[in-house]
């Protein structure tokens, strides 16, 4: 059975985006020519990606634009290419190339497809559909980035909404030169 990893972007004290939304922090580091490269491998790796409907919409404005293609044109070719899936219960139709529109139950939809043949299946940011799915059990793998920014009350917990806590392993971690932190977190079955 494959994967559903995870990959969101959050702040040091869990937030994926401020309340009205914006992740513009997540863009505000220096540059940094490991993390760029780390970016850019991840787009060549293979996988089919998940998204809920507002980042699906975002990342459709962007990654077929000229602007993209000048910009980042290897990871632009990629996320153009990849199969997508978008889990939403408002939207109408799934314009992106190679893109799937998985309406209803979401948890439910990706367990099915966890059961097709295929490649991993990688939720890019999409904090919303990742807090939702969270107590579900049916995500595999968290890959965090920790961006050293702190939201406070302005920011939206990924993880705030559980009735329960989670116990996680941690797999793998990364410290890139920019000061972001890669955790990767496999959960782990409740005790007691």
């Amino acid at each position: 059975m494959r994967k559903l990893i995870a990959f969101e972007m959050v702040t040091l004290d869990g937030c994926y985006a401020t309340t009205d939304g914006d992740f513009g922090w997540t863009h505000r580091r220096e540059r940094d020519a490991e993390w760029d490269a780390f970016v850019e491998g991840n787009a060549g790796s293979g996988g089919e990606l998940v998204f809920g409907r507002t980042t699906y919409q975002m990342m459709a404005a962007w990654w077929p634009s000229p602007a993209a293609a000048e910009n980042e044109p290897r990871v632009a070719e990629r996320m153009n290419a990849l199969p997508k899936y978008v889990c939403s219960r408002t939207l109408r139709e799934a314009a992106w190339n190679n893109t799937t529109l998985l309406q209803g139950e979401a948890a439910e939809r990706l367990q099915a497809l966890k059961r097709e043949p295929g490649a991993d299946l990688v939720i890019l940011g999409s904090g919303e559909l990742v807090a939702a799915l969270a107590p579900t059990g049916v995500i595999d793998e968290y890959q965090l980035v920790v961006i050293p920014t702190v939201l406070g009350r302005r920011g939206k917990s990924l993880f705030g909404s559980l009735g329960r806590g989670m116990e996680l392993r941690l797999v793998d971690s990364r410290r890139f030169g920019n000061g972001n932190m890669l955790l990767c977190y496999q959960p782990q079955p409740a005790t007691g």
